[in-house]
């Protein structure tokens, strides 16, 4: 039986994106990572300004989501974050998004897998675990939530 239980929330800080225009396998968009916070049961801490997400926007409006930060815990651990999924929604709702507005997380899909890597020993059952995550997008930030499968 799977069931997920609850790993984190993070409230990740964003920088406005840069807009690369139409390549070969989409619109291409670089959204810098310039900080934040995290918390769960288990850890806590800041997300460390430096990362990004390297989406890229696809024919159909499906955004696929690729980013990669760094997460730094209170007490004092280094754990890399790959955080890959999709988010898409009816046209107008993604429109109000890129436009800024806040809008609610029930209107569109926003799924993903991320995966942790740490050298730290107080953390290396981040090493092998297996999490989903759902996630907001804000004007200016990224509300994320990950819970691992058990």
């Amino acid at each position: 039986m799977i069931a997920l239980e609850p790993l984190l929330q993070a409230r990740i800080t964003l920088a406005p994106p840069r807009e690369l225009g139409d390549t070969p396998r989409g619109r291409r968009r670089i959204i810098e990572i310039t900080g934040g916070r995290f918390s769960g049961a288990r850890l806590a801490g800041q997300v460390l300004p430096g990362g990004a997400d390297w989406q890229i926007v696809r024919a159909d409006g499906v955004a696929f989501l690729d980013a990669r930060y760094t997460l730094a815990t209170d007490d004092g651990a280094l754990i890399y974050v790959e955080n890959r999924g999709y988010r898409h929604g009816p046209r107008e709702v993604v429109e109000r998004l890129a436009r800024g507005e806040d809008v609610d997380p029930a209107l569109y899909y926003m799924r993903t897998t991320p995966w942790f890597e740490t050298a730290d020993a107080r953390y290396r059952w981040m090493n092998r675990i297996v999490c989903v995550g759902t996630g907001a997008r804000r004007a200016a930030a990224v509300e994320l939530e990950f819970f691992e499968v058990q």
